[in-house]
């Protein structure tokens, strides 16, 4: 077996997205660096990521979609104080529910619209809008105001040995492979994802190379005034009901 799995498609488009750029123009400029997860661990009085992002079967079944969305669903509760880790048995029973059965992967969109509108972990998204990797400001707003990125990447060789060997994952040859992961943290040189039941550095050149597609989250709490500052909320939910009216 494995000892890690795969299992992101590649990306879906669907001309119903929102982008993130039609509601930043009013966001402020983010840090030079920012690590969201030093919230959550003092929030939770928790500072093991390997206790607060397990590995959810990804190391035996290529769910990396549903880890992915487990992890940012453990930290947008953890920034408001709740622990919610989801369940192994969880993650695994909505993967196959989305799969239909076999362990074939799926696609970031299909999570993404299934967890708006049935829910994951008994709670739905608000919303979610695409993120343009190249644009590295936009990244890093969402990291930092959205509480994270819910992104996709073409695997480069040998990311599982950079894994094991704590080293950054770099740019590199690519391979069929796709990954799901959700970004935590940045600064100048690198960020930080969940993945594996850890986390992993990554350079803004690998990111560069590999990522393909990007998501900012709008979980239940951001219905509270101000909890993304700038953003056109007021906008964005009369997209959002436009949206599901085309």
């Amino acid at each position: 077996m494995p000892k890690y799995r795969y299992g992101k498609h590649p990306p879906k488009k669907d001309y119903r997205t929102l982008l993130l750029r039609n509601y930043a123009s009013n966001l402020p400029a983010p840090a030079a660096a920012y690590n969201v997860l030093d919230a959550v661990y003092k929030k939770l009085g928790v500072s093991d990521p390997t206790i607060l992002f397990p590995m959810d079967g990804n190391d035996q079944y290529g769910d990396c979609t549903i880890a992915a969305a487990a992890h940012a669903i453990t930290v947008y509760n953890g920034l408001i104080g709740t622990k919610d880790i989801l369940a192994k048995t969880a993650a695994l029973k909505t993967y196959f529910q989305l799969t239909g059965g076999p362990d074939s992967g799926l696609d970031e969109l299909k999570v993404l619209n299934y967890w708006q509108s049935t829910g994951i972990d008994n709670e739905k998204l608000l919303a979610f809008v695409s993120v343009d990797p190249k644009n590295h400001t936009h990244v890093q707003q969402a990291v930092q105001y959205f509480g994270g990125v819910y992104l996709g990447f073409q695997v480069q060789e040998g990311a599982d040995t950079q894994f094991d060997n704590h080293q950054p994952w770099t740019p590199g040859k690519l391979t069929n492979d796709g990954h799901a992961v959700y970004a935590a943290a940045y600064d100048a040189n690198q960020l930080t994802v969940l993945t594996w039941g850890n986390t992993q550095q990554a350079t803004w050149d690998w990111w560069d190379e590999c990522v393909d597609e990007a998501y900012a989250l709008l979980p239940p709490a951001a219905q509270q005034p101000g909890y993304i500052p700038g953003l056109d909320f007021a906008q964005l939910q009369a997209d959002l009901q436009a949206v599901a009216a085309s």
